[in-house]
């Protein structure tokens, strides 16, 4: 069984190894200060045996950088990004993120549609100039601004790559709505639908779900990176992890990776359970 493997977390890996990151800029803080310190991370995907590496571009957007010292610089930033992640991804392909332009866990902040067409088409286009191999819509809270952001991506000529982000309760989508999300992301130009930016045991719930059969009707790659932190208990350890993970190919998932709260760890202990 062939399974691509997605990278792990920028952001929270960046906190857990130092740096703070206020919003609203939050990892795009670190392409600017600390350049280094995102390519350790990187680097330390692609020893783990990440195939797939997302570039730190969730927040190297015009409006995450208003009114930071970055302000204006967010092509500067996201070009940065995309370099990084290159140099250090060796053999991997380079994924470029688009996330919300709002937040990802506050669906009623899902600008107008003028503004998603126009926002989304714009870091696309600056991606794929950046020289990204695929474009990964990622995090999104609404089915409006996942269909808007993917048509944008599909519109460059790249692969695509859509996910879901079902929310801290996995309540943002109903599994109805999502398995239709998922039909309509490839009628926009989607290969890929995800489901990310979750709990974990939610995840595995909506993959037991009509999502799967959705995927397989639309010929849609199925894939899953959920999150190991949950307010109030401890990290998910990597094994734990890939004892859900397990459960998302099993339902069909082939492409799988990690979110926020794991690690380097986690994405290893995915590449020996799921070998190439």
């Amino acid at each position: 069984m062939n399974i691509t493997l997605l990278d792990g977390p920028l952001g929270s890996e960046l906190e857990r190894r130092g740096l703070p990151l206020p919003a609203p800029a939050w990892s795009a803080r670190a392409v600017f200060e600390r350049p280094d310190l995102v390519s350790a991370i990187h680097a330390d995907y692609a020893a783990a045996g990440a195939d797939v590496h997302t570039a730190a571009t969730f927040r190297t957007t015009p409006r995450a950088l208003r009114g930071t010292p970055w302000e204006g610089r967010w092509e500067e930033g996201l070009q940065r990004a995309v370099a990084l992640c290159r140099e250090a991804a060796g053999r991997g392909r380079v994924a470029g993120s688009l996330a919300p332009l709002e937040d990802c866990f506050t669906p009623g902040r899902t600008p107008d549609e003028a503004s998603l067409r126009r926002e989304h088409g714009q870091l696309a286009a600056a991606l794929a100039r950046a020289g990204c191999d695929l474009l990964l819509v990622e995090t999104m809270p609404t089915r409006r601004e996942l269909l808007a952001a993917t048509r944008a991506a599909a519109a460059t000529g790249l692969p695509v790559w859509a996910a879901a982000t079902l929310g801290p309760r996995g309540d943002f989508f109903t599994p109805e709505d999502l398995a239709a999300t998922a039909r309509e992301a490839a009628g926009a130009g989607a290969q890929a639908f995800l489901v990310n930016c979750t709990p974990a045991d939610r995840v595995t719930a909506a993959l037991a779900g009509p999502l799967p059969a959705a995927c397989r009707q639309a010929v849609l790659d199925l894939g899953a990176y959920a999150n190991a932190i949950f307010p109030g208990e401890d990290a998910w350890p990597p094994e734990r992890y890939v004892e859900a993970a397990t459960r998302w190919v099993a339902a069909g998932a082939r492409i799988v990776g990690a979110c926020c709260g794991t690690g380097p760890a986690h994405v290893a202990a995915l590449r020996a359970a799921f070998p190439r």
